[in-house]
Parts: C-alpha cells; sequence; structure tokens
C-alpha cells in the first residue's frame, strides 16, 4: 500500500503527471480512502470570471470527492505557459520554499491520504537558490515517477531517479504513461526500465483519447 503523503514528479513537462494524479485519486477514492489532490504551483493559467485558473487544477478538483476550495488547491498561479520561476520573476511573484509551505499547510488536511502534484519535471526551479525537490525534501514526502513514453524517456528516468535517491528520498514508485502512440519498441523500453529503476511499476496507462482520460485511467493503478 501507498503511503499517505505522495509528491508526483515526472521526466518532463506535458507527461501525464495530472493525469496520473487524478487516476490515483480517483482509484484511492474508489477504494474507500478520503483524498486530497493539490497543485501548489501552476504556471500557464487563464482568466476565468477574473481570476486566473488552471486546467490541470480544475481537473484534480472535479475528480475530488471532498469540497475543496480552488485556491487550496492550487495557491500559486501564473500566466505565461513558460518556466515557473521566470514567469514569477516577469508577473512579480515570489516563489519559495517556505512560501509555497505557508500557502499549502500539510498538516490542516484531515484526509488520510495527500496527493501533491509537480510541476515540470524535479529540479524545475523556484528562484535563483531552491528547486521544487527542496520543497520535497522539507515535506519529506514520498515520490512517485511519472514516465512519459517516448524516445529518450529511459535516460531522462534514470537521471531523475538517481536525482531523487540523492536527495535521500523515497522513490516509492514509477509510471508508464503512453504518451507517443506511435513509439517504437514501447514494451521493451518499459521492460528496460522495470530492471533499471528501484521501485515498482504502479501503473502502465494506455495512449488514451477523449476530452477526460482520467475516467478512465484510474483502472490501470495499481495500490
Amino acid at each position: 500500500m501507498l503511503s499517505d503523503r505522495i509528491f508526483i514528479t515526472g521526466t518532463d513537462t506535458d507527461i501525464g503527471k495530472t493525469l496520473f494524479t487524478a487516476a490515483l485519486t480517483t482509484a484511492l477514492q474508489n477504494a474507500g480512502y478520503s483524498v486530497v489532490a493539490l497543485k501548489p504551483i501552476a504556471a500557464g493559467c487563464e482568466w476565468v470570471n477574473g481570476e486566473l485558473r488552471n486546467k490541470d487544477a480544475e481537473i484534480l478538483q472535479q475528480v475530488m470527492n471532498t469540497q475543496i476550495s480552488y485556491n487550496r488547491i492550487n495557491p500559486l498561479r501564473l500566466e505565461s505557459p513558460i518556466a515557473p520561476h521566470i514567469a514569477a520573476m516577469e508577473e512579480g511573484v515570489e516563489l519559495s520554499v517556505s512560501g509555497i509551505r505557508q500557502l499549502v499547510r500539510l498538516e490542516d488536511f484531515e484526509q488520510s491520504h495527500l496527493i501533491i502534484e509537480g510541476a515540470g519535471g524535479w529540479l524545475v526551479p523556484l528562484n535563483d537558490e531552491e528547486t521544487l525537490a527542496d520543497y520535497v525534501k522539507e515535506e519529506k514526502l514520498d515520490v512517485i515517477l511519472v514516465v512519459g513514453l517516448k524516445l529518450g524517456c529511459i535516460n531522462h528516468a534514470l537521471l531523475t531517479q538517481q536525482s531523487i535517491l540523492a536527495d535521500g528520498l523515497n522513490l516509492v514508485g514509477w509510471v508508464a504513461n503512453h504518451v507517443d502512440p506511435d513509439m517504437q519498441k514501447q514494451q521493451q523500453n518499459v521492460d528496460s526500465l522495470k530492471k533499471r529503476l528501484a521501485c515498482p511499476l504502479i501503473a502502465e496507462i494506455p495512449y488514451i483519447e477523449g476530452d477526460n482520460p482520467a475516467v478512465e485511467a484510474w483502472k490501470y493503478v495499481n495500490i
């Protein structure tokens, strides 16, 4: 069984962190657990009724059984669809580990499981000194790595694992997400990663078309 405080990272941006976070939330809820899924930082937000909103954070809000305000799910919102630390500098927003911890007080949540989705990859900068990985270390969260299956994914996955383990954190599982339906030798890539990643494969998600793939993706999560 997975731990109750989990951080979802990925080998890159746009490789399925939100899809898996939503799928894991749904799978845990269907198993009878209470879950809160959070996305503390989101870039590429859009103005909706006078406030910035992020589509990924809205997906997490939609799949949760628990009623949580959008501001608690996604307190740090950036309009530009670029690296968060660059968007933050341009938009006059301060990103820091202490700032995230003040805005997202994990101890205030009473649910049995907290799932925190990252932004971009493991070492995405917050400012000139800190990365999002520093936040995970400070909160002592266990980590699940989402691997977007495409050319180059083995190298990206192994480098990310190396960094996570070097930070002294528990890599408790990984996800094979088939983001590229035209990728050659997909199963051979999955088999290669199974041999080299020091944690269990907890989900292999096929390429799912449609507007709401999380509706189907939770069925592939092994909790």
